[in-house]
């Protein structure tokens, strides 16, 4: 028989295949539909401290071999997804990687410091695709400075396998990588989105109220490639790919 198991820091997948971030809901939603014990580990849909309605609506718009989101990481918060899905996704035989934003550092503390009580939760996957409030919206991801801390920050919190996800929207993806490493980060995933921008030329306006958003889907594969390709000549950690939707 073929050995699909995977081993990440002290994360062990049954087999590599997860599903990303955004991609799968918070995993509850698609039960009877797949059956979600074939699968490595459901990485859930990006959880903040409290609750979030998202942006505004337009927020998603389709693009050519694409697909261009603005959905602001709406979500139920960390207090309702301990309460009410994870009794639900403990049941099954899958890895449960609990997807991380926050715009602030001591957010994300506060975070990973609830779901260290709570039962069944595998491993943590730290969205650093978020604007920091604190530098005027920059995003952490972009801030090597920023990235350090974070990983810092959240590793001296947890044992679990910690994943950091990096946003393709840098000159050198490699360098953050090793910042990720050299702090403590068990693995990188990569990609998130790519900012992008559509236009309605009958009303001459964007396709989503936020103006600029992620772009996803086929269009960005070849661009995922050649981000994990980077990582993989330059810096000896694990890397899960992803051409994935977002939070």
């Amino acid at each position: 028989m073929i050995k699909t198991e995977v081993i990440i820091g002290k994360l062990r997948l049954k087999n590599p295949v997860l599903v990303a971030s955004g991609t799968f809901g918070y995993g509850d939603e698609l039960i009877g539909t797949v059956d979600i014990s074939k699968l490595g580990g459901i990485v859930t849909k990006s959880l903040t401290l409290k609750p979030k309605i998202g942006n505004p609506p337009p927020r998603i718009a389709e693009t050519p071999c694409g697909m261009l989101n603005s959905i602001g990481l709406a979500n139920i918060g960390v207090d309702k997804f301990i309460n009410e899905k994870l009794p639900i996704l403990k049941n099954y035989d899958t890895a449960i990687i609990v997807n991380i934003a926050a715009k602030r550092v001591e957010d994300y503390c506060e975070i990973i410091r609830r779901l260290e009580n709570a039962e069944g939760v595998s491993a943590y996957e730290i969205n650093i695709s978020c604007p920091n409030v604190k530098e005027g919206g920059l995003e952490f991801g972009t801030n090597p400075s920023m990235t350090a801390k974070i990983v810092s920050e959240t590793r001296k919190l947890t044992d679990k396998t910690l994943i950091i996800k990096l946003t393709p929207n840098v000159t050198r993806i490699s360098e953050f990588a090793k910042i990720c490493k050299d702090e403590g980060a068990d693995a990188v995933s990569l990609i998130n989105t790519i900012v992008g921008m559509a236009i309605d030329i009958r009303t001459r306006k964007p396709k989503v109220a936020t103006v600029t958003g992620g772009l996803s889907g086929p269009a960005i594969k070849p661009i995922a490639l050649a981000k994990v390709f980077e990582v993989f000549q330059n810096v000896d950690i694990p890397i899960i790919g992803a051409w994935c939707y977002g939070g």
